[in-house]
């Protein structure tokens, strides 16, 4: 008896999702398995698999990969974040004061890179101001998910769903600000809901921040920048006290020497600060405008600052340079790499770094090329050579530009004058042509296996369309909801949310999509608020940390277990699934 490709079609779908659940398999294999199956089992033609990797929206987040990463390359993130962050008096003020950058930001950037910059915001200000990092640490994530539903480059999941509607259904596509009327609310309420709840709902427990005493320390010279942000202000104020990885040695200004450093010193042009912290510091202090490495052989190197990359090196018994000096050994013009600071048995050593005598096993941090580890990693002088992820320093100066340069896309496709893929390839072509990113830097950028699952979750909806499995199940709900346009809305909603919450948001709105519009088709009624509520119950995640990336980012940093995300985010979830709920046949009628 031949099989159903419906009912193979559902079976697949159910695999995939029990696969990724499991969290044994990763999401891309797990989807790509199903698209396979469907490819081998005749469901799907070769090029009906394969045509979800050319989809507008899938194309278009790959595109906003590199726009997002001209920003972070730049600095302009934090040189827009550091006017307006403050001190905080109390939770809620912190909440609040986390809310407008992260908020802002996230409405128009990927949610991912908006919660990377501001883990570290956080950490810090759990230490200085002892605020417990877990209920800082879900708040940021919340609040980032919540503004992505404000415009449709908020979240890729907003512009997957718009994807299959120009693709599958002919809709020219939403503008920029089309979701604003549903996605304004929602983040409101929400962010009324977190400030408010936080204290009460979220444990107080100190997050995962390692410690300097278990980490192998460097000593390194930062210098204040004539002219920079920093000048004029205390130590305190822009946050270089009590800092979770490094901590202020000491602080020479011009023929001064201060070895007792307080909150209330008043930094000037020209300061230079000895800091003593893990590796991972001195990447932290570079991406604070206003601050850059003091040690001058750095700066004679002949690199750009998208080439520059921080590496480990450990000195071998016979390396060259053994017992000679820095100096002497003639390091940075041998291997075209600065020594900013040397590490013996996990300790940071004192004094000029051009006059310690070097030693086999020291562990160098120096400034190098990107390349610096593909040409010496069989070098005999070193045991190790290891290049530090996320190290290259940010060109403060372009910053402007690079955010000119985004909010020329955000013009340019809010009033209809290019389609947002169109002025999201312009705007990654500007970066790259402004220098504001390199062209290296752009490829590493691409979440690859993001764009994969979301490709290859395109194939398996389109089967679920294609062999009447989506109308089957869209039968169920219907005769769930007894055949009223609302009562399947709303089933259809809480299917996206189950989905979204063991599933990739991306990948539960690909598969939910053909279910909702075959109901929409059924009873007659018009498919958009279907999409609509779709995209939004596929975006909103709060009840797990693996429903969303960002919620997982937060796991770690912010001390949580599992159960937290229920109790904190339940409420959340209602309180937003009412207010779409309402709202959705309001602006968009059945």
């Amino acid at each position: 008896m031949p099989f159903d490709p419906a009912y193979l079609a559902i079976a697949v779908a159910v695999g995939v999702l029990v696969a990724i659940a499991s969290n044994r398999v990763p999401q891309d294999a797990a989807m790509v398995g199903g698209m396979v199956v469907l490819l081998i089992a005749g469901v799907l033609e070769p090029v009906e698999a394969l045509d979800g990797f050319g989809n507008p929206g899938l194309v278009t987040i790959g595109v906003l990969y590199v726009v997002v990463a001209g920003l972070r390359e730049t600095g302009a993130m934090e040189w827009v974040t550091q006017r307006f962050i403050g001190n905080p008096r109390s939770l809620p003020d912190a909440l609040l004061r986390l809310s407008v950058p992260t908020g802002g930001l996230s409405a128009f950037v990927n949610n991912t890179p908006v919660v990377a910059i501001f883990i570290p915001v956080a950490q810090a200000w759990s230490s200085r101001f002892g605020i417990p990092a877990s209920r800082l640490m879900m708040p940021i994530s919340f609040i980032a998910i919540l503004t992505g539903t404000i415009s449709l480059i908020g979240t890729s999941t907003n512009l997957v769903v718009d994807g299959l509607m120009q693709k599958e259904l002919g809709h020219p596509g939403l503008s920029l600000f089309a979701i604003a009327p549903l996605g304004i609310p929602v983040a409101i309420v929400g962010l009324l809901y977190i400030v408010l709840f936080a204290g009460k709902l979220l444990p107080d427990r100190a997050g995962a921040v390692q410690q300097l005493t278990d980490a192998r320390q460097y000593a390194f010279e930062m210098r204040v920048v004539a002219g920079g942000p920093l000048v004029g202000r205390t130590i305190g104020e822009v946050g270089l006290r009590n800092m979770p990885n490094a901590y202020i040695f000491e602080l020479r200004r011009g023929e001064r020497l201060l070895t007792a450093v307080g909150s209330d010193e008043v930094l000037e042009a020209g300061d230079v600060l000895t800091c003593v912290g893990v590796v991972d510091a001195v990447a932290d202090l570079r991406r604070i405008p206003g601050l850059t490495v003091a040690e001058d052989q750095a700066f004679k190197l002949d690199l750009s600052h998208g080439q520059r990359c921080l590496v480990e090196l450990v000195v071998a018994a016979n390396a060259p340079f053994v017992g000679k000096s820095v100096r002497e050994s003639r390091f940075r013009g041998e291997y075209e790499a600065a020594i900013l600071s040397i590490s013996r048995d996990g300790a940071r050593l004192a004094g000029k770094v051009g006059d310690i005598v070097l030693q086999a096993g020291d562990t160098l941090l120096c400034e190098a090329s990107r390349e610096f580890a593909a040409r010496h990693r069989y070098d005999r002088a070193f045991l190790l050579v290891s290049t530090l992820q996320g190290s290259t320093p940010p060109d403060f100066k372009r910053a402007p530009l690079a955010l000119g340069i985004l909010a020329a896309m955000i013009v340019l496709s809010s009033f209809g004058w290019l389609s947002l893929l169109e002025a999201g390839f312009l705007s990654s072509f500007a970066m790259l042509l402004t220098r504001c990113l390199s062209l290296s830097h752009a490829r590493d950028s691409i979440e690859w296996p993001v764009l994969v699952v979301i490709g290859a979750s395109f194939a398996i909806g389109l089967a679920l369309e294609r062999t009447g499995a989506a109308r089957l199940i869209a039968g169920g709900m219907m005769e769930l909801a007894g055949r009223d346009p609302y009562l399947t809305l709303v089933v259809v909603y809480v299917a996206t949310v189950v989905f979204t919450e063991f599933i990739t948001n991306n990948a539960a709105a690909a598969l939910m999509f053909p279910i909702g519009v075959a109901s929409a088709t059924a009873l007659g009624v018009a498919w958009l608020p279907f999409a609509i509520a779709i995209m939004f119950g596929a975006s909103c995640s709060f009840l797990t940390p693996v429903g969303y990336q960002t919620n997982l980012m937060v796991y770690g940093p912010g001390g949580y277990r599992f159960t937290d995300y229920a109790r904190f985010g339940l409420p959340l979830t209602l309180i937003v699934m009412a207010l779409t709920l309402t709202l959705v046949p309001v602006y968009w009628p059945l």
